[in-house]
Order: C-alpha cells, then sequence, then structure tokens
C-alpha cells in the first residue's frame, strides 16, 4: 500500500473518532443538564406554578399559598431579594405542599449584569448571590436571572463577555447550594438567536447554568418549537405566557400579550410535541395578569388545555 494513502487513512480514522468523541461528550454533558427541578417523583410530567404576585392582593403567605393548593396548583415563585416574609413563607410552603420552586433576581434590570460600571454589575452579583441563599432557604432548585442588558451604551459584544465574567464568579456558591441559574430570554436585545443562547450556556461549562425559556417572549420574532429542540436539555424551567402577532402589529408590541393562553400564536401542540420529544419534566409558571380566585382557576384550566400531562 502507498505510504502517502496508509498516512491520509490514518489521519482520516483520526479525525473521524476525535469528531465522534466530541460528540459523545456533547451528548453526555446533555443529559447531565437533564436535572430534575421539582419533577422527580411526580406521575405529572408538566408541574403548574405562577408568580407570587399574581395571587390576590393583600392574603398572607399561608392563605395565598392555601388557595394555590386548593385549585390545584404544584407550586408558585417568588421575586428575590425581596421585602417578603421567608419564614412565614417557607411555613405556609410546608404546610400546605405548594412548594416555592424558584426564585426571580429582582435586579437584573436595573443594575445588568452587562454595565460598564463595575460597581453596578457588583451590586446585581450580589443581589444574585442572595436570591441563591433565598432559593436554598426556601428549598427552591433555581434562579431565574436575565443575564444581560444591550443598550445604545452597552454594546453587545461587551454585554457578552462582562455578563460571562459575573456569571461565573457565582458558579461556586450555585453549586455548594445545589440551586440553578436560570437565563430567561427576554426582549433585552441580547442572545437573539436559539444557536447563540445554547453556545452561551454551553461556554460556562457548568451543570449550575441553564436556561428559563420564555414561550411567550420568542413568538414575536419566532417559534418556540425551534428554540426548544435546539436548546434541547439545557431548558431548566418555562414560563407561560401568549402572544398574538397582529395584536403587536395593531396596537403596540407589547399589546400583543393582552391575549388569553390558548388563542395565541403560539402553536401549543407542536411546544408540547417538542417538550414531549425531550422527554420535558418539569416546571411551567404562569406570568401574565393574575388576580383572586376565578382567575387563577381560569389560568390554570388553560395551561392544561395548552399543556396536559
Amino acid at each position: 500500500m502507498d505510504r502517502r494513502r496508509s498516512r491520509r487513512d490514518f489521519l482520516k480514522l483520526t479525525t473521524t473518532t476525535v469528531a465522534a468523541a466530541a460528540a459523545a461528550a456533547g451528548a453526555l454533558r446533555q443529559r447531565t443538564w437533564a436535572m430534575p427541578d421539582g419533577a422527580s417523583g411526580s406521575s405529572r410530567r408538566f408541574l403548574k406554578a405562577v408568580k407570587y404576585g399574581m395571587v390576590g392582593p393583600g392574603k398572607t403567605p399561608l392563605e395565598k399559598l392555601a388557595l394555590l393548593k386548593e385549585l390545584g396548583y404544584d407550586g408558585v415563585e417568588i421575586p428575590s431579594p425581596t421585602t417578603l416574609d421567608l419564614e412565614a413563607l417557607r411555613a405556609a410552603s410546608e404546610k400546605t405542599g405548594i412548594r416555592v420552586h424558584g426564585v426571580v433576581n429582582s435586579y437584573h434590570w436595573r443594575y445588568p449584569l452587562s454595565h460598564p460600571d463595575p460597581a453596578v454589575r457588583s451590586r446585581c452579583r450580589k443581589a444574585l448571590e442572595q436570591s441563591l441563599r433565598d432559593a436554598h432557604f426556601l428549598g427552591a432548585s433555581s434562579v431565574l436571572l436575565v443575564p444581560a442588558v444591550v443598550r445604545k451604551d452597552i454594546p453587545y459584544d461587551e454585554a457578552y463577555r462582562r455578563s460571562q465574567a459575573e456569571i461565573r464568579k457565582v458558579l461556586p456558591l450555585a453549586e455548594e447550594l445545589k440551586v440553578r441559574i436560570l437565563l430567561e430570554n427576554v426582549w433585552n436585545n441580547f442572545l437573539l438567536s436559539p444557536l447563540e443562547f445554547a453556545r452561551y450556556v454551553d461556554e460556562f461549562e457548568s451543570d449550575w447554568v441553564g436556561v428559563y425559556f420564555d414561550v411567550g417572549n420568542v413568538v414575536v420574532y419566532g417559534w418556540p418549537q425551534h428554540w426548544i429542540r435546539i436548546l434541547g436539555k439545557r431548558i431548566g424551567k418555562l414560563d407561560i405566557k401568549a402572544f398574538s402577532r397582529r395584536i403587536a402589529r395593531s396596537e403596540g408590541l407589547s399589546k400583543g400579550f393582552r391575549v388569553p393562553i390558548g388563542e395565541d400564536d403560539c402553536d401549543w401542540p407542536e411546544v408540547r410535541k417538542e417538550l414531549i420529544a425531550l422527554d420535558y419534566r418539569g416546571w411551567c409558571t404562569a406570568e401574565v395578569r393574575g388576580g383572586g380566585r376565578e382567575r387563577l382557576a381560569e389560568l390554570l384550566a388553560r395551561m392544561n388545555r395548552v399543556l396536559p400531562d
């Protein structure tokens, strides 16, 4: 056999082997991302929750969570840092069985991790650390974080670099407390493609960073089912809301959210199909207008209709 041909064959085989190994490593990391975020031990695929502020005004934590339990919800999500009485909230959770499954960082818009001022970034990072501690105290499995904001004075590339650097500083605490940092897709002019979003998350090389996928936020410029398939096992939890492109065009962009879940431009059967293909089992939290008993009951019925188990 010609020695040059033999060398070419050897190099071809080596390249193929390395590529296969890399693919296998990628598949393994995808599997490790499929960490249980509350659905383990449940016979149900989709656990339904709401944001705490959506549950009628002027009620104690126990009254709020008792109402959610009576209506058939599984959990709730709170803001953090917060003025809420966390001791009372934890006691109410233990008494009712309604899990505080996650917390939402309440500083990431005012003090973004992409800000050019290190003092502003530090303020958000410290708030994120507090969010992780609050989540741990309450038995929550995640902190929802808007990773960065891009503005005229905050260039895209700098937002990318700064936000990753700040999040990396917090990863040891997230691992210690066993609470995941889940990054949400929002209208922040950042991570505008699921391919880029996947790359951004992968670059942390950590199981403690994932995606909090907001179904409704994508509809204005894409199709949620495409994002779900591409982001795959990186998705730790879901925010549920509806969006109408027609209303957005005729009445204004933000008005597009003024449509009931199930009567919008989200292809819910395809969304559910992709989630089942991923074997997604976990939290689906409504982020819409709240209210009292009647409104919350209607909302749960709509979520169960578009995402039945």
